[in-house]
């Protein structure tokens, strides 16, 4: 078949990987001998065909080239439960105490985001308000979001991370919406803080598998899932009540402190503090804006 020297293109000692590879060239036309030599088979054409040969056996190596392992399953966090018995009990105590008269009279009208007080320097306003609701019915609404999506959320970052950001997050949104909107606008709800543990969650898991060798969809898909989850309940509503600009804001601002909180540097100190201490910080935030609500 060969009346002069040949060209090596593969050498193994396996002959079935040389056989394979003498199929592949065969069915693209290049005639492939293979020979046995000490310890290895050796696949070789004419050196004219090397080059054409080479660049198939390249695509097929490509092609054949066995798909890296999954990446392990994140670890979980436990005691999630913890921060969203907390968030009940800020959320229904302070109802409770303001329904019952137990501080000023005017307590509410000192802690709802009005954005014309904010204007003027009342910044507290941002996390009082989170607290607040105008019925039964935005309470439980708001109670049942919040505890869902904060306890998936403490699962994943760990219970005072995951708080720690919800809050934060939704008192940035609120402070925005109060400087930035309409003097007369007013809102009060947790609903910012549900779509800031949702935005966060969703950016914390999107940044965490930017780097694995994975296909688009799969590293994008969680923040795709969190707008999508944005879209089909931030907007369900009658009428004016709901705040789609408050969700948004929530949303946005969750997933930026999220995305940050993933990154590897703040991952690594986030570790050394304890969840409990970060939890804390959380529920210190608010009691310090109640009381200079309180005291104004």
């Amino acid at each position: 078949m060969f009346d002069r020297e040949l060209t090596t293109v593969f050498r193994s000692a396996n002959r079935r990987e040389c056989n394979d590879r003498l199929l592949v060239l065969t069915a693209v036309g290049v005639e492939a001998v293979i020979t046995v030599e000490p310890a290895e088979y050796c696949l070789q054409v004419a050196p004219d065909d090397a080059g054409y040969a080479a660049r198939h056996l390249l695509q097929y190596e490509a092609e054949n080239r066995p798909a890296p392992p999954p990446p392990p399953p994140a670890p979980l966090y436990g005691y999630a439960w913890v921060g969203c018995v907390a968030y009940t009990v800020v959320l229904v105590g302070v109802a409770w105490v303001l329904s019952n008269g137990l501080v000023r009279l005017d307590a509410f009208d000192l802690g709802e985001l009005h954005a014309a007080r904010v204007q003027a320097g009342e910044w507290w306003r941002a996390w009082t308000a989170l607290t607040l609701h105008l019925d039964a019915p935005h309470l439980v609404a708001n109670l049942a979001a919040g505890t869902w999506f904060g306890y998936l959320a403490a699962r994943q970052m760990g219970g005072g991370t995951a708080w720690l950001l919800t809050v934060t997050a939704a008192a940035l949104a609120n402070l925005l919406e109060g400087l930035l909107g309409p003097p007369e606008h007013r809102a009060v709800g947790a609903s910012t803080a549900v779509f800031a543990a949702l935005g966060a969650m969703s950016a914390y898991s999107w940044r965490e598998r930017f780097a694995l060798p994975q296909r688009w969809a799969r590293r994008w898909g969680p923040l795709i899932a969190g707008i999508i989850l944005l879209g089909w309940t931030g907007s369900a509503g009658e009428g004016t009540d709901v705040d789609v600009v408050a969700h948004l804001g929530g949303f946005a601002v969750g997933a930026l402190l999220g995305a940050t909180a993933a990154l590897p540097l703040c991952r690594q100190v986030l570790l050394r503090v304890p969840q409990w201490l970060l939890g804390a910080i959380a529920l210190a935030s608010i009691a310090i804006a109640w009381l200079c609500a309180l005291a104004s």
